[in-house]
């Protein structure tokens, strides 16, 4: 596409330069046939006004004033050169730069017109101020879509980087709903497997309750990975009512639970719900875990007269050795992300009767988790 445009400006100058001149008659002096081959060189310097437009520009103008100064039949379509390098050297500098090449080009305008003696001001402002301030045009039309295109990437570039953002917090929410889940279905299985060892052969009746609690534990550890894929999909059900039977599990497996409602549950949302139930699972594990046999309290208050939900689960300290098998400890550290990402508040820590305690306060109101 450039050769062919190269090609036509080349023609275009013949036309204008070569042809005019080979009519009125071809120059037979040196000076002549030196006005000529400026003037021609400079036209034939504008095949690269694309590329090079500050080069451009200035050669072709210099060879023109060149050209004036040594003298000679200055043809009128001649001065189409004029025009064109004048438009290219309005491409050539912006900003600030911009203003100073037009001064520059008034300067040369008066330079010329002495030099060439056009012998009118009309035609000299004609063929170079009408060009010049059609490549300024064009040339902040130009900067304008180069700046546009620019947003756009630099918006591209900030949605995937937003999408990578969004991906790595479903993955951290996901990673931290297994945690929960299975973390605590086989926390259960473990220490009554353990206990089932012991009491294999001195009491088997009570093994045989070991057994189903570690049976229901796993059915309960599947219901909740179920439910896990229905937490994908959609908005989370309510999860408050599902507090009670994670007590009554954990009573099975040798803690002495208690737990209590206060205020309207139907007044909570469902994500925040969903959370309650995560801490108190989370809780409880860990009770299971560090301190077996012990009484554990929880309590959930719905703050009628103000915003808050409170999460509090206090368990005493065990009656029995802990287990051998525990966790990592990135349960609590989880809990505290997701529970300040909602905009609560979270608490870990011993308590006052030398157990450990768990305190999470949670808006009544809030977008999914």
């Amino acid at each position: 596409m450039h050769r062919i445009e190269g090609f036509a400006i080349v023609v275009g100058v013949l036309l204008v330069v070569a042809v005019p001149t080979a009519v009125h008659g071809w120059p037979t002096s040196v000076q002549g046939n030196v006005f000529v081959a400026l003037t021609l060189v400079a036209g034939f310097s504008l095949t690269r006004w694309r590329d090079r437009p500050r080069i451009t520009a200035v050669l072709t103008l210099g060879l023109l004033l060149a050209a004036g100064a040594v003298g000679g039949p200055f043809p009128d379509p001649a001065l189409v050169i004029l025009s064109a390098g004048c438009a290219v050297l309005s491409l050539g500098w912006s900003g600030r730069a911009a203003w100073l090449v037009a001064l520059c080009a008034a300067t040369y305008l008066v330079l010329l017109y002495v030099v060439v003696d056009m012998n009118s001001w009309v035609a000299a402002i004609m063929f170079t101020l009408p060009p010049f301030a059609a490549g300024t045009v064009f040339r902040l039309r130009r900067e304008t879509s180069d700046e546009l295109a620019r947003r756009v990437r630099d918006l591209e570039d900030e949605r995937e980087l937003y999408a990578e953002l969004a991906l790595r917090h479903e993955r951290a929410r996901i990673a931290s709903e297994l945690h929960d889940i299975v973390g605590h279905a086989i926390s259960v299985m473990v220490i009554q497997a353990a206990a089932g060892q012991r009491l294999v052969d001195s009491d088997p009746r009570r093994a045989r309750d070991t057994f189903t609690t570690i049976s229901e534990s796993a059915r309960r550890g599947t219901q909740d990975l179920e439910r896990l894929v229905e937490l994908l999909d959609g908005p989370p059900g309510a999860e408050l009512s599902l507090v009670e039977e994670v007590v009554t599990l954990a009573g099975r497996t040798g803690l002495r639970v208690s737990c209590r409602f206060e205020g309207d549950r139907d007044a909570v949302s469902q994500s925040v719900a969903h959370l309650a139930f995560r801490v108190v699972q989370e809780s409880l594990t860990n009770a299971l875990r560090y301190a077996p046999g012990a009484d554990v309290r929880v309590v959930i208050r719905v703050d009628p007269a103000g915003p808050d939900v409170s999460v509090r689960v206090e368990n005493e300290r065990g009656i029995q050795s802990p287990a051998a098998h525990l966790g990592g400890g990135s349960g609590l550290l989880g809990l505290r992300e997701r529970v300040e990402a909602l905009g609560g508040r979270f608490s870990a820590g011993e308590s006052d009767v030398g157990g450990w305690s768990v305190e999470a306060r949670l808006p009544r109101h809030a977008a999914r988790c």
